[in-house]
């Protein structure tokens, strides 16, 4: 008796288990439905920006783009952890299962990547990309976000592809404390110690990756 009483609760729970799964799965047609109306006058049908100054969404883990949603969105009116008046105003209203939908179909669809254009700043560029530098203190990029720039999924970005541009705006964001999101001051503390010379390159170096 107490056997089957056990196995009929561990039943249960496997069966609660299944059920809150299959509640939390993203909807992608809902989610294209949104990106079509709300996030498409910005970042494409698709997530491909057509302007370096959106950054482009398509083939970004989805467990980033939440987060960043998320961060655009201040829960109880507390202040928002990612400031960024469009984005605010935009996210404002949309529920968490909004969100959710939006990062997985973003995530799943085809990067159109940009490419480095700076013939001249490679070589500084793929130096701290690959080894940073050690007597400033500024890591090696690839150390997080891959050789390849395809970033770390619920952990880092994936930056290869990026508008360049795009890249740096954020960089110089971190350095000013201008944007604030990043876990531990990580990025924060990096940028810091970096010039305008050296984010420009690595961030045209990033767009060339692949």
């Amino acid at each position: 008796m107490r056997l089957t009483m056990l196995a009929l609760a561990a039943c249960t729970l496997t069966t609660h288990a299944v059920a809150q799964a299959a509640a939390n799965k993203p909807d992608l047609a809902k989610g294209q439905q949104i990106a079509s109306t709300v996030c498409v006058g910005c970042h494409g049908p698709d997530g491909n920006s057509p302007a370096a100054v959106n950054p482009k969404l398509a083939g970004q883990h989805q467990e980033y783009l939440l987060k960043q949603l998320r961060n655009f969105k201040a829960p109880d009116g507390s202040p928002d952890r990612r400031v960024n008046p469009v984005m605010n105003g935009m996210v404002a209203a949309l529920s968490e299962d909004d969100m959710r939908n939006i990062a997985a179909f973003f995530a799943t669809q085809k990067l159109s990547p940009e490419t480095a254009k700076n013939r001249q700043t490679i070589e500084v560029g793929q130096k701290l990309w690959r080894a940073g530098d050690g007597a400033k203190g500024v890591p090696a990029c690839a150390g997080c976000h891959g050789p390849s720039g395809a970033g770390m999924p619920a952990q880092y970005p994936r930056l290869s592809g990026q508008y360049a541009e795009y890249t740096e705006s954020q960089l110089k964001a971190f350095r000013l404390g201008e944007r604030a999101n990043d876990a531990n001051k990580m990025m924060r503390t990096i940028a810091i110690k970096m010039t305008d010379a050296e984010i420009k390159a690595v961030s045209d170096y990033a767009a060339g990756l692949r």
